[in-house]
């Protein structure tokens, strides 16, 4: 009787079987043309049925005997469901299709799920001799297995992009698939970049990951018994100093991955992990260390159980692979977090730590970057205290969201606040920050809106440098879009900028905005300016007429109208409730430079005391305002103006026509002169003196009752 024998061949990607695709791995079944001795009995994998019917679970044997043979002396092929497998002839019969050869760049792959096709009950697998695993992952046991293994497991380290990313995905990766548990030591600190770090050699445990004996018994299978002394249980040891010219430090520097058993990673082993954890005996654990572009920054340690197959040599070439991704990830990992912390650093103290409590006005804001990636830009705002009580309120937005962006802003804002202190008006301060621009380079375009609230006249004054207006919303819950011009961009160079005086009544809400607020590229600026204008409107009546919104929910309130994905740049935001100064709470008058001015200037003040119930800072008042108005009648050639403010503090103001500011000295006992500026500042709450464009202003404040 003539043998018979399954072979395997690649499939040819011109005619594919039935039920088994193109780049199926698996092959086809084909005829064999000669008879071949009948090899011995061995477990084969199932094969698909010509019928496309599904494989059959268990083990197939290649000895198995067929059917009597027909007189003619040849062997008749099996039925489909005489057997789990088909019998081919010794001869080739008319019609029989014949193997096509297999093209050039398809080279034949071997099987990937009949390796994972358990031994029988009680057997022992045939490569190795030892028993698999009963109820979990099978090891690895072709090059394929590896070769797929590592392309999956290196494509999740890289998917993350900061520290903690990076080490999960490792993990991940290799618990259960190709270790039982696994233990990430990285150094403390890590070094950045080329940093060259200071101090002894220090591993810290960041992250361990194992396979729960609980999935166990959610399956309804006992789980398998792993003794305290394996080390997948409890690893005592965090944190690891490796001594210089140590077991640990040559294992280290070698950078090759080793088995436990290596007589190395024997003497290291107790050294990172503590000398009372203990690992599983044989190869059944790989210590491999991680090297970034540098320097070794950490270690690596992949443990199977005792119940498990141990590692094979090959698996030092997997172990290699994954620490060498996972270190290169972790460098780079450390370097985005340091620019990062750069980046939000620059942008912290380019911006407003805490903005200031201005008399007459409340102040809120709000900044959002464009990306996570893209975490600086060139939005800014900005509240200056000026003069008078006055308070000056910059929004400004240099072109792009990059550190130059970032850096042209930071000098543009401190630019503003210089001429703000000149107390310039808002058009001469935008055509300074236009020349400043242009000496900065011939491409830094910003747009900028000044505005100054005066909260005793109850006005403002804007100018414009090609920037969205802002937007006024009323107490009653009116909402409008000021006129203000347009202007051009500051950097342009040649051009004119105008400034316009308006009303700000008492409880109304200013809003000043950068475009990322209302351009994207769903709808253009003007659009969601009215939609901006809206949105005021529709939260100022949550809150009745006659009560205006707060200005923290309002700020909320206004940055909810941006949908997912309908911000293409960054945001800022600031927003002024207008209170102002009731005309009863400001007294003021204007002094001629005489030497009766001081004593005229003490009756005055104690008047308006008397007059608001603040008899009490009578005697101080009164010792000020006559220092410095004497001060001021010294050298000053014009009248000098005396003015009281009634806030939550009592402020007294004295301007006059001399722009030298006076300087705190300590004045001898042989001088007659010299004291005044001392007792203000021993007396009052807080006081200063402002350059102004015609002159200066002397302040001081005292705490009421």
């Amino acid at each position: 009787m003539d043998s018979t024998r399954v072979t395997e061949h690649p499939t040819s990607h011109k005619s594919p079987q039935q039920g088994v695709g193109p780049a199926d791995p698996r092959g086809a079944l084909l005829r064999t043309p000669e008879p071949l001795p009948t090899p011995p009995a061995t477990a084969l994998p199932a094969q698909t049925r010509a019928g496309g019917e599904a494989p059959s679970s268990g083990p197939l044997s290649c000895a198995k005997q067929g059917p009597p043979s027909n007189p003619g002396g040849t062997s008749s092929p099996l039925p489909a469901t005489g057997g789990p497998e088909h019998s081919q002839p010794a001869a080739e019969e008319p019609g029989t299709h014949r193997p096509r050869p297999v093209p050039e760049g398809i080279p034949a792959q071997p099987g990937g799920e009949q390796d994972r096709v358990s031994a029988p009950p009680g057997g022992k697998d045939r490569r190795t001799g030892q028993s698999p695993m009963p109820h979990g992952p099978m090891p690895m046991r072709r090059d394929g297995d590896r070769l797929r293994f590592v392309g999956a497991a290196t494509r999740r380290i890289a998917r993350g992009i900061d520290l903690d990313e990076i080490v999960m995905g490792l993990c991940r990766a290799t618990v259960p698939t190709f270790s039982d548990a696994i233990l990430v030591y990285l150094r403390d600190p890590l070094p950045v970049g080329d940093e060259r770090p200071t101090g002894p050699l220090v591993l810290r445990l960041r992250r361990t990951d194992r396979i729960p004996q609980e999935r166990d018994l959610e399956d309804g299978i006992l789980p398998v018994p792993v003794p305290e002394s394996s080390g997948l249980v409890a690893l005592s040891s965090e944190l690891c100093e490796v001594r210089p010219g140590g077991a640990l430090a040559e294992v280290l520097r070698g950078v090759r991955p080793v088995f436990a058993d290596a007589p190395a990673a024997r003497a290291a082993l107790p050294e990172l992990l503590g000398d009372d954890t203990m690992v599983p005996a044989g190869q059944r654990a790989i210590l491999a260390p991680l090297r970034g572009r540098r320097r070794v920054i950490g270690a690596v340690l992949f443990l199977r159980r005792p119940d498990r197959l141990a590692f094979e040599a090959d698996d030092l070439l997997v172990a290699g692979q994954l620490a060498t991704h996972s270190a290169l990830g972790i460098d780079k990992a450390v370097l985005y977090g340091r620019e990062a912390y750069i980046a939000d650093e620059l942008q912290r103290t380019m911006l407003p730590e805490t903005l200031p409590n201005p008399t007459g006005v409340r102040l809120a804001s709000r900044y959002l970057p464009a990306a996570e990636t893209a975490r600086v830009g060139g939005d800014w705002y900005d509240a200056i205290p000026l003069p008078g009580s006055r308070v000056a309120l910059v929004v400004g937005d240099v072109m792009g969201h990059s550190m130059t962006s970032a850096a042209i802003m930071g000098q543009l804002r401190t630019t503003a606040q210089t001429l703000a202190g000149l107390d310039l008006p808002p058009q001469e301060v935008l055509h300074h920050l236009d020349e400043q621009a242009q000496r900065l380079g011939t491409d830094r375009m910003a747009t900028c809106l000044y505005t100054v609230y005066d909260p005793v006249a109850h006005r403002i004054t804007i100018a414009n440098a090609g920037h969205p207006p802002p937007v006024l919303l009323h107490l009653g819950g009116r909402a409008e879009v000021l006129r203000v011009p347009a202007g051009a961009p500051i950097g342009v160079g040649g051009v004119d900028f105008e400034a316009v005086e308006l009303d700000a009544p008492a409880g109304a809400t200013l809003l000043l905005y950068t475009d990322g607020l209302v351009e994207s590229r769903l709808r253009d600026v003007w659009t969601g300016i009215e939609q901006l204008r809206e949105k005021l409107a529709a939260t100022a009546q949550l809150t009745g007429a006659d009560h205006s919104p707060p200005l923290e929910a309002l700020c909320d309130e206004v940055l909810d109208m941006l949908g997912p994905g309908d911000r293409d740049d960054d945001i800022a935001l600031l927003a002024a409730r207008f209170d102002g100064i009731a005309p009863s709470d400001v007294a003021y008058w204007v002094l001629d430079p005489e030497d009766a001015a001081p004593s005229r200037a003490r009756r005055l003040a104690r008047r308006a005391l008397a007059h608001w119930g603040m008899e009490e800072l009578t005697d101080s008042v009164e010792l000020l305002v006559s220092e410095v108005v004497t001060n001021a009648v010294r050298y000053a050639s014009r009248p000098v103006t005396l003015r009281l403010l009634r806030t939550d503090v009592l402020r007294c103001e004295v301007g006059d026509d001399v722009p030298q500011l006076p300087r705190l000295r300590q004045a001898r006992a042989t001088d007659e002169g010299g004291r005044g500026l001392y007792l203000v500042n021993r007396l009052a709450r807080r006081w200063g003196a402002t350059r102004l464009s015609t002159g200066k202003v002397v302040w001081f404040e005292l705490n009421r009752g």
